[in-house]
């Protein structure tokens, strides 16, 4: 079995994922800042070592990489990496030192698409900073696996959706609020036709997609892979489905898409904007040939078990006989 670090691993995959992990033998060691309990309680966390380091301050002394180093993994799992130096710096410290390092990237290394589900063959094509940074780590760690057998991995996860989290909802924000108002049969208001896309992930799986990739290590030595559910939503098949769910009639209106994002808060018009325009699809066909991945969970089934933890929790209300 291996020692395994996980970097930000007291996160919605990493409380997955972790213990997974010690329960079949692994070694596993969490670093993260000490802020966080895990979103989910598990006996295995109790043969965890924890360790506290705060990223930001220890890269900034130069010293982030090395103390990563010094605990002598096996294999890294790096959850909370978004810029190159900081990358970087991770990278030159565990080089020729382990055995697997898996980078979390996102799929929003993508901004537009030319067909769909889009591939992993597809150049990504980033529209904001948070996309083409990522971008630029995929490729610069793919060079290093090409050019020095630096033994990388990127993963790129959708909206990932899980238990104690906001999921994105059919408007392409997270405002809890708009799931009380399907709860309710209020009408809802979609941009253009509806059909733009969505693509979640539940965090369980997205940790299957790490156990299966710590299992077929050489299949990904140097590659990216999506990480997302089997299918991806329309905007108005996943509201329609949801009004179901909540046992109302769908109550949809359209208007253009700039009309739209007019009726909503800067913070929610924001993040609709940015789901909404690159209207994501992706295959895992790849995933699926190569490393066995099979999610367990579809998008709605994500969406809904972490709704009706919202319900519990009173984040998102419902009449009284629901």
């Amino acid at each position: 079995m291996s020692r395994i670090i996980i970097i930000g691993g007291s996160g919605h995959v990493g409380s997955y994922l972790v213990p997974t992990l010690v329960t079949m033998g692994h070694e596993v060691v969490n670093v993260s800042r000490g802020i966080s309990a895990p979103y989910r309680a598990h006996s295995a966390w109790e043969q965890v070592e924890s360790v506290i380091l705060d990223r930001t301050a220890e890269e900034a002394k130069g010293e982030f990489g090395t103390k990563i180093a010094a605990l002598q993994p096996d294999i890294v799992v790096d959850m909370i990496s978004f810029d190159l130096p900081s990358m970087q710096q991770l990278v030159e410290a565990l080089h020729g030192k382990i055995d697997h390092y898996l980078f979390c990237s996102t799929i929003w290394v993508y901004g537009s698409f030319t067909a769909i589900p889009s591939t992993e063959a597809d150049l990504p094509n980033p529209i904001e900073p948070y996309g083409r940074n990522k971008a630029e780590m995929e490729a610069w760690l793919g060079e290093q696996a090409r050019r020095r057998g630096f033994p990388a991995t990127s993963f790129r996860p959708g909206h990932i959706v899980g238990e104690g989290w906001l999921p994105i909802n059919p408007l392409g924000n997270l405002n809890p609020e708009v799931f009380s108002r399907i709860a309710h049969g209020e009408e809802l208001m979609l941009p253009n036709l509806g059909l733009e896309m969505m693509h979640h992930v539940h965090a369980d799986d997205v940790a299957q997609w790490i156990l299966c990739a710590i299992h077929h290590r050489q299949a990904t030595i140097g590659e990216a892979f999506n990480t997302v559910s089997e299918q991806a939503l329309t905007l108005k098949g996943y509201a329609e489905a949801m009004y179901r769910w909540f046992g109302q009639q769908p109550r949809l209106s359209f208007q253009p898409f700039d009309e739209w994002l007019g009726g909503m808060s800067e913070q929610d018009a924001a993040a609709s904007r940015g789901h909404v325009i690159r209207s994501s699809c992706h295959s895992i066909e790849k995933s699926r040939q190569r490393l066995g991945y099979h999610p367990r969970y579809s998008s709605l089934e994500a969406i809904q078990q972490a709704v009706q933890v919202l319900i519990t929790q009173g984040k998102v209300t419902v009449p009284a006989s629901k």
